[in-house]
């Protein structure tokens, strides 16, 4: 569904979609049964000591992530137990999807290797912050494919040469088309204004389980609660995260990410051929 969508959408609007992901997840410990046991590190968020405390983990990670085409590029250590979010580089939908999928499974590779349990449930634990994988997205006009070796041989790559191919240039519509920085151009408007439409809709793809309301349900730790859009508000659904690119925010680390990126493209699709006002922004 989603490269038929995409493809559709470029066909149409001569745009590309790129966007990268955010996937929080937990590293738990186990107790005498095998079952979670708390986290591996302490819910100290952006905390140094606790994240040199997982750095054999998420090493082994990042190492395999790079034989597998995944560009890695920052890290931390977030707010909950055992927390962290690694990022890898921003690409083509269909691409990035395929490459959360496969990060999906290094980490449970890594969590046998290490006997920890590599969580990404949206709401293991209530009073903290859940897992979410926020998605920035942006809406490309050319630009081109282009090799990335990530330190293996050139001519050798271990994987397809799509897993290690990545969009590069072009022009990004996103950015703001006026004097006014912070503010996206016509194009980015109307795709906002499809997006906060169909919000109702893409939460049920993006917040999939039962699980997943706990983390919108359970207040103050900057979950998604209001179908708007805004700058450096946390609790609005979608946000201006930076001049061209905007975060898509209700959506857990438990999605479909092929589904998701698919539902964004024909909100998107609506609000460019239909010209949708988002309204004003939550600029509290």
């Amino acid at each position: 569904n989603l490269r038929r969508i995409h493809a559709q959408f470029q066909k149409e609007h001569g745009l590309q979609l790129r966007h990268g992901t955010e996937p929080e997840m937990m590293w738990l410990k186990k107790d005498a049964e095998g079952k979670p046991n708390g986290g591996y590190s302490n819910p100290y968020c952006y905390h140094i000591d606790q994240f040199e405390s997982l750095r054999p983990v998420y090493m082994r990670v990042i190492e395999y992530c790079r034989k597998m085409g995944l560009d890695m590029i920052q890290g931390d250590h977030e707010d909950s137990p055992g927390q962290l979010e690694l990022n890898f580089t921003y690409d083509d939908a269909l691409r990035t999807a395929d490459r959360l999928s496969t990060y999906r499974q290094i980490c449970a590779q890594v969590a046998r290797e290490f006997d920890i349990i590599a969580c990404f449930m949206c709401k293991p634990f209530m009073g903290v912050s859940a897992n979410g994988c926020h998605h920035n997205i942006s809406l490309w006009k050319g630009g081109r494919d282009e090799i990335k070796v990530l330190g293996n041989d050139p001519k050798k790559l271990p994987g397809l040469p799509q897993s290690f191919t990545y969009s590069k240039g072009g022009e990004n519509v996103f950015l703001p088309d006026t004097d006014d920085i912070q503010r996206p151009g016509k194009i980015g408007l109307h795709a906002i204004g499809g997006i906060v439409k169909h919000l109702g809709g893409l939460t049920a793809i993006g917040c999939s389980t039962v699980n997943s309301y706990r983390r919108l349900w359970d207040t103050g730790f900057w979950a998604p609660v209001f179908a708007d859009w805004g700058y450096q508000n946390r609790t609005t659904g979608f946000r201006v995260s930076a001049p061209g690119r905007f975060e898509y925010r209700a959506v857990d680390s438990m999605v479909n990410p092929h589904l998701m990126a698919a539902g964004l493209l024909k909100a998107m699709d609506d609000g460019l051929k239909n010209k949708i006002d988002p309204g004003k922004s939550e600029e509290r």
